[in-house]
């Protein structure tokens, strides 16, 4: 799988805060909690990139169909301007 991000980019330490209970029950399933983290935190980044690039494609397609329509029919404003 192709990845998003530089996996040879150097590990920092980070601080968060995180349910007690829960850290407890994740280690409790794998000794790699960072491992773990690393992974979900590069899906939610990849997901993300994907929703805002998907917006930013309709955001496009809408002002091209607006543009468009402007261009054939005209502004609504230009039947109601005094200008």
């Amino acid at each position: 799988m192709k990845t998003s991000y530089n996996l040879q980019a150097r590990k920092r330490p980070v601080n968060l805060t995180l349910n007690e209970d829960l850290v407890l029950q994740a280690r409790g399933i794998t000794d790699n909690l960072s491992g773990v983290v690393e992974s979900l935190l590069a899906d939610f980044v990849e997901h993300e990139r994907q929703q805002r690039f998907a917006k930013a494609k309709t955001l496009e397609a809408t002002i091209a169909t607006w543009n468009d329509f402007n261009t054939k029919l005209g502004s609504f404003a230009d039947e109601y301007s005094t200008l």
